[in-house]
């Protein structure tokens, strides 16, 4: 299970973050600003007060959140049966 060790507020709307296997690197989500709950980050301070949680997530005030796994899969461009490999279909020949 990959965890958030550590993030950054960067230039528009993109976090830099390091993962607990080492993986490091920028992810822009300027797809989810200003939509929704990410409205928030339209004052700026807000998005600067990004943090990582106990859990390992990145999370903003009130609440909002964006999870690891999420995350990671957005920065290394690997595909969801990468991180969990049971996933994966199971070919059955009937």
């Amino acid at each position: 299970m990959v965890r958030v060790v550590d993030v950054k507020p960067r230039e528009g709307f993109q976090i830099w973050l390091r993962f607990n296997d080492g993986t490091m690197g920028s992810v822009v989500l300027n797809d989810l600003a200003d939509r929704g709950v990410f409205k928030i980050w339209a004052d700026r301070r807000v998005f600067e007060s990004v943090r990582v949680t106990d859990a390992g997530a990145v999370e903003w005030p009130g609440d909002v959140d964006l999870c690891a796994d999420a995350l990671y899969l957005r920065l290394t461009g690997k595909h969801p049966e990468d991180l969990f490999p049971a996933l994966r279909t199971v070919r059955s020949d009937a």
